[in-house]
């Protein structure tokens, strides 16, 4: 075991698979001779070779068309987006043919393909650098959707994407790379939220895709989280004493609807919280399935917080970020409605 910041586990778990299967490649631009923008492929290039760890030009479209056509030809590619603001040149690709090749070649090809990209504001990166397009992707038969909230996640879910035989978006919420998270600007870090380090493994391990985790049992309410969220919505609970469980989606889709739906029949309260825009975000479809499935069991109508349905602001990004404040209202709002 290691204490490691989400970057390290990230690019541990690239070291782990390039070294494992030799069909592993990453790409996109800057990750081998400068070593990612964020510095999560650094000194992988190094160790592999250019070869299994290319610079690629400035073209999202090309990087995932390529990886596709790796992937095809036995390949594992771990394609880089520099920003998950600048995926969509890259959307056609990704929906018309890396969604679908399965389907439409009825099993006889297959794309194990990883897209990472840093999603999330919290670094004061304005409108083009702090998108969180998750519920797009979402939208889309035939991949899979990531969101880790910690290292040790971070490393044994990218490692279990890999492995993958089918395409996985992998986003990762950039607020979390690397020092301690304080739920609200300007104010000293909580026990519940410092989580810039964690105990991972040096090695292998996998963490399963579609299976959420209660991170905090209680029984007032239920709080839906992912990324950066998890953290705020335990800084939240706290702040006002709730006996709030925390559950952290971990997998977008496919999403385990099992652990989400009994943790609601038993506490009868539910608030969603994401980064992105609240409007059609994914805590939209969140609450339906809730609505669909717990709808005796609830004492409360379902309350969501989420960005606002603007683009991310440069000079407001704390009135947009759903920080502690917000969400200790909402959990207020649903705590007392009936």
């Amino acid at each position: 075991m290691a204490r490691m910041n989400m970057i390290q586990a990230l690019n541990s778990a690239m070291d782990v698979m390039l070294e494992r299967d030799p069909g592993v490649v990453v790409l996109g631009e800057d990750v081998g001779y400068f070593g990612g923008v964020f510095r999560t492929t650094d000194g992988l290039q190094r160790k592999y070779g250019e070869h299994r760890v290319l610079d690629s030009p400035i073209s999202e479209l090309g990087i995932v068309a390529t990886s596709i056509g790796m992937a095809v030809n036995g390949l594992r590619p771990v394609a880089e987006i520099q920003f998950a603001d600048y995926i969509y040149p890259g959307y056609d690709q990704i929906v018309s043919e890396l969604a679908r090749l399965r389907y439409r070649s009825a099993g006889e090809f297959y794309a194990p393909v990883t897209i990472r990209t840093p999603c999330g504001g919290g670094i004061r990166g304005g409108q083009t650098h702090s998108q969180s397009p998750e519920a797009i992707f979402a939208h889309i038969c035939g991949i899979k959707v990531v969101i880790p909230s910690n290292p040790y996640d971070a490393k044994g879910l990218l490692i279990a994407s890999i492995e993958d035989d089918d395409p996985v978006i992998f986003l990762e919420p950039k607020r979390l790379y690397n020092g301690p998270f304080d739920g609200d600007p300007g104010k000293p870090a909580v026990p519940w939220s410092a989580h810039p380090r964690g105990e991972v493994p040096e090695g292998h391990y996998t963490v399963p895709i579609s299976k959420a985790q209660i991170v905090r049992a209680g029984s007032d309410v239920t709080i839906i989280a992912y990324g950066t969220m998890v953290h705020v919505a335990e800084a939240a609970a706290a702040s006002l004493g709730l006996d709030a469980e925390i559950i952290d989606v971990r997998t977008i889709v496919p999403l385990d609807t099992g652990t989400l739906c009994e943790s609601v029949r038993r506490t009868g309260r539910c608030l969603i919280v994401h980064e992105a825009t609240r409007f059609a975000g994914f805590g939209a479809e969140i609450s339906a399935t809730l609505q669909e499935q717990c709808f005796w069991q609830l004492q409360a109508p379902i309350g969501r917080v989420g960005g606002w349905d603007t683009p991310y602001p440069h000079a407001f990004e704390w009135e947009y970020f759903p920080g502690q404040k917000r969400v200790a209202m909402a959990l207020e709002a649903v705590m007392t409605a009936s």
